[in-house]
């Protein structure tokens, strides 16, 4: 389904996986349009071009755009990175509103969408090449060490996501079956806060300034305290 170019529309990105996700939907967070590619490691080559296209196949002008909900992890360095200044900096110049949403929550959401159970729904992200992270909603992700299986209480169930070959071959699979939701995910997640922002400059301000991203892991040298990176060889 395609936008009238002549009504507002929020976008969603998402950089925090190897696939980047993008998604435009209505102002009240319900989708009409999801693209999401593998991107590996070029997420910053792939983003922008992919963006410009999307937009224009949704007959979506960049003035028609209301609101940016970006996803922001937890994931890794570069793929956050990208995302999220991608985002914050269409935000400034298009003076919109722009808010964050944990990518990990709206994967749960997602999954829990397309295969609905009655067990809870636990997501396993990988940190690093070897260690793991483990995601419950409204909890804080906990390290998981190599080598170490996670520990799932009664009633729940594992969904696995960029771990082939590290994690149960059903956990990959909801894990692959959540993928195309994140987008939507995100939009329900994000719409009321933008309409909100909408009507509050200052706010809008101060959401631009402190939006933090949740790496699972840094580059040597370089370490996350507020909401931009601060590098160690920076005497300030």
């Amino acid at each position: 389904m395609t936008h009238d170019g002549r009504r507002h529309a929020i976008l969603a990105i998402d950089t925090a996986t190897t696939r980047v996700v993008i998604a435009t939907g209505s102002p009240d967070g319900v989708a009409d349009g999801v693209s999401t590619w593998v991107a590996g490691y070029r997420h910053g080559e792939t983003l922008l071009p992919a963006l410009g296209r999307f937009l224009g196949e949704q007959n979506i002008r960049r003035s028609r755009v209301a609101g940016i909900v970006v996803g922001t992890g937890p994931g890794a360095f570069t793929g956050l990175r990208v995302g999220i200044a991608t985002a914050k900096g269409l935000a400034h110049g298009l003076g919109i509103p722009l808010v964050g949403a944990s990518t990990a929550e709206a994967l749960i959401a997602a999954v829990d969408a397309v295969a609905p159970s009655t067990e809870r729904t636990v997501l396993l992200l990988p940190a690093g090449p070897s260690d793991r992270l483990v995601v419950r909603a409204g909890r804080a992700p906990v390290p998981l060490p190599a080598g170490t299986d996670p520990d799932l209480e009664r009633g729940e169930r594992l969904v696995a996501i960029d771990l082939d070959g590290r994690a149960p071959a059903e956990a990959l699979a909801l894990g692959e079956a959540a993928h195309p939701g994140l987008g939507p995910a995100l939009l329900r997640a994000g719409a009321a806060r933008i309409e909100v922002l909408r009507h509050d400059p200052a706010a809008r301000a101060d959401t631009l300034a402190t939006l933090v991203p949740d790496y699972v892991t840094l580059p040597r040298g370089v370490r996350a305290t507020s909401g931009t990176v601060e590098w160690s060889r920076d005497p300030r």
